[in-house]
């Protein structure tokens, strides 16, 4: 973590744009962040929502240049959190498994089932080093959206990430379903893992 950054490009959270969500701040500035694990999906925009400093970056870059198993999610995380960034509001695209959520539905989930196979998961390289992971999701940032809108905001479910790009086949998602898991998501991981050892929600 010891890129400079200005003080003006600092921000406390983040928000990571999933698909048909390539800009979000009105009013920013664009922060092109190095990273030891090349370049981000796209420059950071950096700007102001109710008084706070936003970051906003889209996973997929800007004009959807790099597919899920693709995005460069080290280098996506590391430039966030060189940015000082803390909190992260990670919005993707799902499918649902289960009769309780439906098309347009938002559903903060609050457990994470791997599914991938080919994504460096991890920032360690070396050593004896493991990461507390049982829950997968901060219940501050979670909470918050909640609180936002109770009414229209699903508390709670079961994400499990495919490896993209290819949805799953109706025997696939039978089983997911089968075994009692909420979503179907291609982005969710390693997001989550990673931003957990940088030590952000």
């Amino acid at each position: 973590m010891s890129t400079e950054v200005l003080p003006e490009h600092r921000a406390d959270i983040a928000v990571i744009g999933g698909t048909g969500f390539y800009s979000f701040l009105a009013d920013h500035t664009e922060v092109v962040v190095e990273t030891p694990y090349g370049a981000p999906s796209a420059p950071i925009a950096v700007g102001e929502v109710a008084g706070r400093r936003v970051a906003f970056l889209p996973r997929h870059g800007k004009h959807h240049d790099f597919p899920p198993h693709a995005i460069p999610y080290r280098a996506n995380l590391w430039a966030l959190r060189a940015l000082g960034v803390r909190q992260i509001l990670a919005p993707c695209a799902v499918g649902g498994l289960r009769p309780e959520v439906a098309p347009g539905d938002v559903v903060v989930p609050d457990q994470l089932v791997d599914r991938t196979h080919r994504r460096v998961n991890s920032f360690v390289e070396t050593g004896a080093v493991h990461l507390p992971f049982a829950d997968p999701y901060c219940a501050g940032v979670g909470g918050a959206v909640l609180a936002a809108d109770p009414a229209g905001v699903k508390d709670g479910g079961t994400m499990v990430v495919i490896e993209g790009p290819r949805f799953s086949t109706r025997a696939e998602s039978r089983d997911y379903a089968a075994s009692g898991w909420t979503l179907i998501n291609m982005t969710g991981h390693p997001e989550a893992p990673l931003a957990r050892e940088l030590r952000m929600c």
